[in-house]
């Protein structure tokens, strides 16, 4: 596997920006960069519903993808939206090389609760490795504990894993090839089943 890009869509938090490149290099032993931030989302945004275009924000970024980068992730603190959902945390083109991930819904303040930067971090991870995930082409998994399994509100991802299950974990060894860090992929997944 080649080099995961990461790029703010304008201005991310620094913190959560950081916990999804260590995430991604923990988890699958990658190589990651960050680069400059894309400019604001302007064009996908939806006046109707004071929300942004996920799929829009996919298109723009696969104009902007490096050569050298495999995937490519891009953060944002805008709420997302498809059509079909009212909402979405991220998106990802299946088997594709770009992933979309919000950060608007992540944070407990969201849901006018306190600030909880720790679990703030946690979700930052999950859906990290859930929309690579996609783009090695890895679908919703029904095992609640992998981190693949569909989260549509916030406790269905607070109560699923941090990690890829072991079924999950074969499949991204064998879509990514010898280039994968298959013995850290194995010992995450180690413990799922």
């Amino acid at each position: 596997m080649g080099l995961i890009a990461l790029a703010a869509a304008g201005s991310v938090d620094e913190e959560g920006a950081t916990c999804a490149a260590a995430c991604l290099q923990s988890a699958l032993g990658v190589q990651t960069r960050r680069l400059d931030a894309f400019p604001e989302l302007a064009n996908a945004y939806d006046p109707a519903r004071k929300q942004y275009s996920s799929t829009l924000v996919l298109r723009d970024a696969l104009a902007r993808r490096p050569s050298d980068a495999y995937k490519l992730l891009v953060l944002t603190e805008r709420d997302l939206f498809i059509p079909m959902l009212s909402f979405v945390y991220g998106q990802a083109q299946l088997s594709g090389p770009i992933a979309v991930l919000s950060f608007a819904r992540l944070r407990q303040e969201f849901y006018g609760l306190p600030a909880n930067r720790p679990l703030f971090f946690i979700r930052i991870g999950k859906e990290t490795l859930h929309e690579i995930g996609h783009t090695m082409g890895l679908t919703h998994c029904t095992d609640r504990s992998c981190t693949m399994s569909l989260s549509t509100n916030i406790q269905q991802l607070d109560e699923k894993g941090t990690d890829y299950c072991e079924s999950c974990a074969a499949l991204l060894r064998e879509a990514s090839g010898p280039a994968l860090n298959v013995a850290v992929l194995a010992r995450r997944s180690g413990g799922h089943k």
